[in-house]
Parts: C-alpha cells; structure tokens; sequence
C-alpha cells in the first residue's frame, strides 16, 4: 500500500461532502443520535464505517484489540454507558475478524510484556484447549461469541441494557463477507 496524504484525503473528504450536501457539517454539529454501538478490533483493515458503508453519525464505535469486552476497562465501560444512557442505543453489535493478531498473538501464547495482560484476558475467554477448533475462523468465531456473552454479563450493560439487542459479527478479511455468528 502506498504513502498517504492525510491531510489530501481530509480535504478530499470535506469537498465530497459539501458538494453531496451543503449542509452537510451543519448537521453534523448539531449532535448524534447513532442507532448502533459497535465494538470492533482496531486493526486498519477492518474500519467499521468503512466496511459498513455508513456515514458519520450512525455508529458509535469502541475499538480496541480483539474486540475486547473486558469489565475491567474503563474506557470500555465508560463508552458502554454513554452509548446505552445518553445516546439511547438500540442495537449493539460485536464485530471480529479473520486474520485477528490479537486472537492470534494469543493463541501464541505471545510473552511480550506490553501486551500480556491484555493477551491473558483473551486467552482466558477463548479457553484454549476445550473443544478443539475445527478450522482456524473458529478461533476468530469464538471470540465474537465470547464477547457477546461478556458483553450481557457487564455490570454496565445489565443495568442500563434492556431490551437493546446484541448481534455478534465475523468480517472476513479474505472475501469481504461479513458473518452473523451470534
């Protein structure tokens, strides 16, 4: 992949927007009423707004490695609340991904200490050794499946979560398709 020009690309951006609509960033300052949390991996290759063809405003997205929902992540809990209290989101969705380094690294068993204790928390929701995988999207598979059950056990979402729906995702980074796993 070649070098880009950010800020070409804003620009870019900008001009596209106001000629598709005027008052585009008018309505942009305005404020969000997004219909869907989105909690994706932050891998460059699998950009939500991107793969959903979604325009600003309609996600609000927490990324971080492996699509992680971990109880004890405060920036995890705090965009968990704000999307569920005061953005009244109505649908949240987990959306992993094929070729995931950080399902990967764990599965690895990768010692590096920057990034072990966020491994051992996906390791410690895949549960490596208990019914063995049959193909290699499984492993990617079942951490969609295990976030989506860490995600209705969160203290955060059992409180301010009802009847928001939960739908789980697996992007394939190979063929485009994207997977309802849950």
């Amino acid at each position: 992949m070649g070098q880009l020009n950010l800020k070409e690309q804003h620009e870019r951006f900008v001009q596209e927007a106001v000629e598709q609509k005027p008052t585009f960033f008018e309505e942009l300052s305005k404020g969000q009423s997004p219909e869907y949390l989105m909690i994706a991996c932050c891998d460059s290759r699998v950009s939500p707004s991107t793969i959903m063809k979604v325009p600003l405003g309609h996600l609000f997205i927490h990324r971080n490695i492996a699509n992680q929902v971990n109880h004890n992540d405060e920036s995890f809990s705090a965009s968990l609340y704000f999307a569920l209290k005061h953005l009244g989101v109505r649908k949240v969705i987990v959306k992993g991904h094929t070729d995931c380094g950080g399902v990967k690294a764990a599965y690895q068993d990768n010692q590096e200490s920057e990034l072990k204790p966020w491994l051992d928390h996906i390791k410690k929701g895949l549960q490596f050794g208990q019914n063995g995988l049959s193909s290699p999207n499984e492993l990617f598979k079942r951490n969609v499946v295990q976030q989506v059950k860490n995600l209705k056990e969160h203290p955060v979402f059992k409180k301010y979560g009802k009847g928001v729906e939960v739908i789980g995702y697996l992007f394939h980074v190979e063929s485009g398709e994207l997977e309802k796993v849950v």
